[in-house]
């Protein structure tokens, strides 16, 4: 596996990759709005040549917002989001960003424990944020070292 910065080529397999992973998942022209936004980063994980993960960070001033992180479920527990999500690390810390934030579904305790793993820690609740089922949105932050 690598992961490269992803571009445009990868946005119909991302699209299907949000379908397996996601209730809601983003349509195409999500993809195409945050590859061109100069405030983004959008990592790909490429095995055979084929996408099978990506993760994406929005950052403002020194602030980074992790948007989504998604691997293909034929690709899980093999160490594809942790990568990426370390390469994520890689480019807020050149970036001087101060800290790293996510939402995840409250019960998604996979999700959970790798972001506790990587250092994330609990820093509150949005309540009923998700939809499809309604869950909570359990917000996780990690302060990077500058």
């Amino acid at each position: 596996m690598i992961i490269v910065l992803m571009n445009s080529s990868h946005i119909k397999s991302a699209v299907q990759i949000e379908k397996l992973c996601f209730p809601d998942p983003w349509p195409e022209s999500f993809f195409v709005s945050e590859l061109n936004n100069p405030g983004c980063i959008y990592l790909a994980a490429i095995s055979g040549g084929e996408l099978i993960g990506y993760a994406g960070l929005q950052y403002v001033l020194d602030e980074g917002y992790i948007n989504n992180v998604a691997v293909h479920p034929d690709y899980r527990r093999m160490g594809i989001g942790s990568g990426l999500l370390r390469e994520l690390e890689k480019k807020a810390l050149e970036l001087k960003l101060a800290f790293m934030t996510l939402e995840v579904r409250s019960g998604n305790s996979a999700a959970i424990a790798l972001y506790e793993r990587l250092g994330f820690v609990p820093v509150g609740r949005r309540k009923n944020y998700y939809e499809r089922p309604r869950e909570d949105a359990l917000l996780m932050t990690k302060q990077l070292n500058n």
